[in-house]
């Protein structure tokens, strides 16, 4: 109504403890997958575990495409979207117990989710340790030139802010040394429609 003074929700934000604010991009999250995140998924090798799968699109994709896959998060919120989809989603942490370890052939890091818990080299030992023999990660990095490294962030909505965790951010440069120190190498990186993603193996 105009002239109400009425003011729509704002933009979830995710705030650094250095004060920088980035605005979430909560609109693609609950979209279908974008060309060049079908580009990622062509690249997933059945059975594929999306870690941090959110309102799930990834999964539910590659569902309607025939392949196996399931998703994980640690929102409430999120997965009640996603399963009201239809997306075969769990509410688990990926440190946690997770289903089929060691057989996995492919594992999702999109959305930025190689920042899970701080720590990118022990994140993608514990991916390694999901995955098959001859298992790949498809992750999404930061673009070249950015700095990567260890932060404390939290989400605001409307005003209201959640608690500080940690997270972290690995550029295009630091690939190659995140993965080496997690015992994976780069296998490919590649662009689209200006995001920047990878695919990483295990080692042996």
């Amino acid at each position: 109504m105009t002239g109400s003074g009425a003011v729509g929700p704002s933009r979830p934000l995710l705030r650094t403890a250095g004060g920088e604010a980035r605005p979430l991009p909560v609109e693609r999250w609950t979209a279908d997958p974008a060309p060049e995140e079908d580009d990622v998924l062509a690249r997933a090798v059945a059975p594929v575990l999306d870690v941090g799968c959110g309102p799930g699109r990834h999964v539910l994709a590659l569902a309607r495409a025939g392949h196996l896959a399931l998703g994980i998060d640690v929102a409430p919120y999120a997965l009640v979207l996603a399963r009201s989809q239809g997306a075969p989603v769990l509410e688990r942490s990926v440190f946690a117990r997770i289903p089929g370890a060691g057989r996995w052939a492919t594992v999702l890091l999109l959305d930025g989710n190689i920042g899970i818990g701080g720590n990118p080299a022990t994140l993608l030992r514990r991916i390694a340790a999901l995955l098959r023999p001859g298992g790949r990660l498809l992750t999404e990095l930061e673009p070249p030139g950015t700095r990567g490294g260890r932060e404390r962030v939290r989400l605001e909505v409307d005003g209201r802010a959640g608690p500080w965790f940690p997270w972290a951010r690995v550029g295009v440069d630091d690939a190659h040394a995140v993965a080496g120190r997690a015992g994976m190498v780069v296998d490919d990186v590649w662009s689209g429609a200006g995001r920047w993603f990878a695919r990483l193996d295990a080692r042996g």
